[in-house]
Parts: structure tokens; sequence; C-alpha cells
């Protein structure tokens, strides 16, 4: 092919993919919370698959660039869900058109689609909120309460309790982002959400109540504080007020940290580098030596001698023991000794059987069956094992000693 021909082609192509790429414009004000939905059904159109049954996945990323800008978040719960850009801008965007690439994967027909969202920033400093409060919403997940409908509600039911003139949410953060744990599958719970309310009036006593010794000492004890503005959330909000915060950006000191100066980058001239010598001195090991092996062995051979003559030297022996020993304690002691060997050999020339269930049924050696040491003529087999002993030819009665006084 005709390189001058190639090239018209890929110029006319990358046109047409351009010109499939739809553009949508948004503008958003900084220090405020937007959010934009990506609709799934739309993208289903796009993908020419079915919107009620195709897996759709979205993957959103600043152009140029792998990922989205840091003050943007994105969250999709399942592929049969749509998708949510939020956050809120800062104030170094402003008048920077920020373009975000959405792209649409059908996971059915393995189609995509993509849309650029283009993002103007524009100042809010006209209109500052001194005054920012953070409420900690248990449940609530941070799509729900991105709807216009549920952020309206809840600004609504601050506005009646603080009483400001200009009331806009700042931020809103999940709970997972915040070092939180994902909820269990059970009784509906909720990751829970953080939503940061600014206004410009100082706050209302209400929300006061939760910095009282009263309520911090609940808190501490992991109480629920008493809060008298609590039961205007409570019908769709369930906050907890042990974690509210309330900043007074005036009140703030800001500390401004002195950049050092990183300098020209050139180094000094302190002239020219003059390497080590070729030729090296010898060095004597001798003493390093010394210091690390003979001198530990020393001292482990003198360890050695003072052991030894300790265990071998200073032995008292039996004899010496002996002569230490009062005499009537020696003949108590040869006493016991020589009563507990009698008793040993007594034991051992005791003519009394074995019992049954010790006896073998073979013969060890050549195999044959053991006769029983009893007669078959009495009945053993309901019979107790000391009563079938008592019972034996072999055995000898152990003569008893008339009951009465055993000394004279």
């Amino acid at each position: 092919m005709d390189p001058v021909a190639f090239l018209v082609c890929v110029s006319i192509a990358h046109v047409v993919s351009t010109a499939d790429v739809k553009h949508e414009a948004v503008f958003w004000r900084n220090s405020q919370i937007h959010s934009y939905f990506i609709n799934r059904q739309r993208a289903a159109v796009q993908t020419n698959g079915d919107a009620s049954n195709d897996p759709i996945t979205f993957n959103t990323n600043l152009m140029g660039y792998p990922d989205r800008p840091g003050w943007l978040r994105y969250i999709q719960r399942t592929p049969f869900s749509d998708g949510v850009l939020y956050g809120s801008p800062t104030a170094e965007h402003v008048g920077k058109a920020t373009i975000i690439e959405i792209t649409a994967y059908n996971r059915r027909t393995f189609e995509t689609a993509r849309h650029n969202l283009v993002i103007n920033i524009m100042s809010a400093d006209d209109f500052p909120l001194p005054y920012q409060a953070e409420f900690y919403i248990k449940n609530m997940n941070v799509e729900e309460m991105l709807a216009s409908e549920v952020l309206g509600d809840f600004l609504g039911a601050v506005k009646n309790v603080w009483q400001p003139e200009r009331l806009n949410a700042i931020n809103i953060t999940s709970a997972l982002d915040r070092g939180g744990r994902v909820p269990l599958p059970i009784n509906d719970l909720k990751e829970g959400v953080y939503v940061m309310v600014g206004a410009d009036v100082p706050f209302s006593s209400c929300l006061k109540e939760v910095e009282t010794p009263q309520n911090q000492l609940r808190c501490s004890q992991e109480m629920e504080p008493m809060v008298s503005c609590d039961k205007k959330f409570r019908a769709q909000f369930n906050i907890d007020w042990c974690k509210i915060s309330l900043v007074d950006i005036t009140r703030v000191v800001s500390v401004i940290k002195e950049k050092p100066d990183p300098g020209s980058g050139v180094l000094p001239d302190i002239g020219e580098y003059n390497p080590p010598s070729d030729s090296l001195k010898s060095r004597d090991y001798f003493s390093d030596f010394l210091l690390t092996l003979a001198v530990p062995s020393a001292v482990a051979m003198v360890l050695f001698i003072i052991l030894g003559y300790a265990m071998c030297c200073r032995r008292e022996g039996v004899e010496k023991r002996n002569l230490q020993t009062p005499d009537i304690q020696l003949v108590h002691h040869s006493s016991i000794q020589k009563s507990t060997k009698d008793l040993r050999n007594m034991s051992k020339n005791r003519e009394i059987s074995w019992p049954l269930s010790t006896l073998p049924v073979f013969h060890p050696v050549s195999g044959e069956i053991v006769p029983p040491l009893h007669p078959d003529s009495f009945e053993t087999t309901s019979m107790p094992l000391m009563q079938t002993q008592a019972n034996l030819q072999n055995q000898t009665q152990i003569p008893q000693q008339p009951s009465g006084k055993w000394y004279s």
C-alpha cells in the first residue's frame, strides 16, 4: 500500500473515532459537592445491548491520564446499576476545564462506547461559608445520599436546626474512605456517609449540645448523647452525634511553612578530586586476633577449670556424709530400708494368681490354648473378679486377726 494512502486512511479512522465520542459540559463550583450520574440505559443503547439484562461497567479517567483527579471519585455498586461521579473541586482548579473520559463496557456484547464529560469549575469565593459542620449518617450509602431529593431533605433538616441564610453541602465521603469496615449483608446495613455542611452563621445551641461535658462523658462510655434536635433527623437520617465535628474557619490559625531554597543546582567549586594512592600500607592483624579469639578462649578455659574443680574436687562422698549424720538417724534409715526390702521379697513369694483379665488366652511360645486355673464346675461368667479369685484352689487365704484390742 502507498504510504500516503495509508496515512490518509489512518487520519480518516481517527476522525471517525473522535466523531463517535459524545461531549457534555457541566458547570461546578469549588468547595461544593457535585455529582454526575452515568445513565446505564443510555450506555446500553450506545453499545447495542439490552438495558434490562446486559451487565455494563464504566471506567472513568482524566483525559490523557490513567486515573481521575484527586478530588473526583467514582462508584458503581453492580454492573446493573448506574455509576456516580462525585466530588468537591478545590480552588486551584478554578477556571480550568477538566475533561473526564467515561468508557462503557457491555459485558455481553463486548462493545464499548465513550462519552466525554467537560467539567467547568467556577469560583464560589463570593459566598464564603466559615462555619462548617460534619455529620456522620449511619443508615445511608454514598449514592443514596447524592440523590438530589435525599440531599435536599437533609439540608432542609439542617437548615431547620441551624437557621442560616446560606447553606451548602461542601463534601460527601463514604465511611469506607475514612477507615470504616464493610458492613455485613444482613438487616440492610449501610456503609455510612460523612456529610460536611457549611453556613454563614455561627452554630446553633442544639449543635453545641454535643460539646457539653455530660454528652462527652456519654460518648466516652459508648452511650448515645442527649441532643434535643435529634428528633428532627431521626425520621429519615440516623446520625451518630458522637462523631459530629464543628469547625470555625475564622478561628483556625493558618501555619505557613517556609519552603527550602532549592538553589541553582550547581555544586560549589571545591577543587579537583584527589583519589587515594594505589600503594596501600600493610596492616598487622595479630592484635585483632588476640582480641577476638585468644581472650575469649582464655576466659572460657578459666571458667571450665573452676567448674571442674567445683564438681569433681569438692564432693563430700558417702563416708563423709555418714560421719556427719547422727547415729540414731542412720539406724532409723537402715531399719526402713530393711523393712522395705523384706516386704518386697515377701510380695514376690506370694502364690496368689493373677486376675483372669490379665491372663493370656494362648501360650506365647507354642500357641496352645491355656486352660483356666479354676475348675469348670464354677460359674464364673456372672461372678465378679474378686469372688472368682477367692474360689481358686491355689489361692492362699490370708488369716484375719480377731477383733478387739491389738495391744497388751
